[in-house]
């Protein structure tokens, strides 16, 4: 019980001038700041591994190493550059050569796979350690797959083309989701080897074809960790959910309100109500200007599994706030009493202790922020 009293909460915040952290006590009322690390590196992402909380990754791209990637043995207090970042293989002759421009999205392995990470590279490109992250490994299964000119094919988003969402099937390994934007989402059933698209339903209206099998532009893909049949995503077109063995969407996001509509970055689920998820809509008129809909920033939440969606703005700006929130910087708690956050393109941070009920800027002033994970 002690124990459990004592757990404090730690968020990751990746920026686009370094890193930063925010932790707190078990109560969560209180939250003290500490960075910048690395003051003026872009980083996408920053992951605590919760097999072995010592371990932290952290993606970056430096002005002087370029795309790489940094690691903590010691939570984040010490960094190393990893020895081999992620890089595609050489090309043959005759074949376009591929380098990575940038690492966008970091993956723990399986529970029971203790040392093993994948991450996602703009352009796509899936990678796989096996040592913690020191050494990475091109996963050919997807890299070289004879469809994935057709799967990938450079028509990049405003960041880049971006391969993200690595998803590990909590009850099986070798069963593997991933996301490109600009292309699909796609699933392979032995441990990256071979490789499916997985697109029916959605929708994709900057297509001639809205029915294509891939060429989509999924935002972000979540998987319920007690529930793994149970997914949701937020696409460009659209908030979805499939419950497997299923392979065709439903747009459950038709279900908002016509004047706010399903078009946002992130998706995030409750850790133990597959039925309930959040998300943070934003402008998605034709002219995409990324902001929050009419400068009213708002989340909204289901708890049907997508039947009927609440918004939830209570303490947050009620207007002329023109920001909006990235695919990886809204993330949940594990406490009883489920924390949301989120971390926006004006530099703050925003809590919610009762599962977005009420909101409260826990840090202002930080750079854009591109991702936010949560560690305890």
């Amino acid at each position: 019980m002690h124990q459990k009293l004592s757990m404090s909460h730690t968020l990751w915040i990746a920026t686009r001038k370094g890193a930063f952290t925010l932790k707190s006590d078990a109560g969560r009322r209180k939250w003290n700041l500490s960075g910048p690390q690395f003051l003026g590196h872009v980083l996408h992402h920053i992951v605590q591994d919760p097999r072995d909380p010592k371990v932290v990754l952290m993606a970056a791209k430096t002005g002087h190493l370029g795309p790489t990637m940094f690691r903590s043995t010691d939570r984040g207090r010490k960094w190393t550059e990893v020895k081999q970042p992620p890089a595609f293989r050489k090309a043959v002759e005759g074949e376009a050569n591929r380098a990575v421009e940038a690492v966008f999205w970091l993956t723990p392995g399986h529970a029971k796979d203790k040392g093993v990470w994948y991450a996602g590279t703009s352009p796509a490109g899936l990678f796989l350690s096996a040592d913690g992250g020191d050494h990475w490994e091109p996963v050919a299964g997807f890299n070289d797959h004879p469809m994935r000119p057709q799967w990938a094919p450079g028509n990049a988003t405003p960041g880049g083309e971006l391969l993200h969402s690595i998803l590990v099937d909590p009850v099986d390994a070798s069963h593997l989701y991933l996301g490109v934007s600009i292309g699909g989402i796609f699933e392979s059933l032995d441990g990256g080897r071979n490789w499916q698209p997985l697109n029916r339903g959605i929708e994709a209206d900057f297509l001639p074809d809205a029915s294509v099998e891939f060429g989509h532009d999924p935002h972000l893909v979540v998987q319920h960790p007690l529930q793994p049949d149970r997914l949701y995503h937020q696409n460009h077109c659209g908030i979805y959910r499939l419950d497997r063995p299923a392979r065709e969407w439903q747009r459950i996001g038709k279900a908002m309100p016509k004047k706010i509509g399903d078009i946002g970055f992130p998706i995030v689920l409750h850790p133990r109500d597959p039925d309930t998820a959040w998300v943070f809509p934003m402008d998605g008129t034709s002219v995409w200007p990324r902001t929050s809909i009419d400068g009213k920033p708002a989340v909204h939440v289901t708890r049907n599994g997508g039947k009927s969606w609440q918004r939830q703005d209570k303490g947050l700006p009620k207007s002329q706030a023109w920001f909006t929130v990235y695919r990886q910087a809204m993330c949940a708690d594990t406490h009883k009493r489920t924390g949301i956050y989120f971390g926006n393109t004006q530099g703050e941070v925003w809590a919610s202790a009762n599962e977005g009920e009420s909101w409260q800027c826990i840090a202002r002033y930080l750079p854009q922020i591109f991702a936010i994970t949560h560690a305890v």
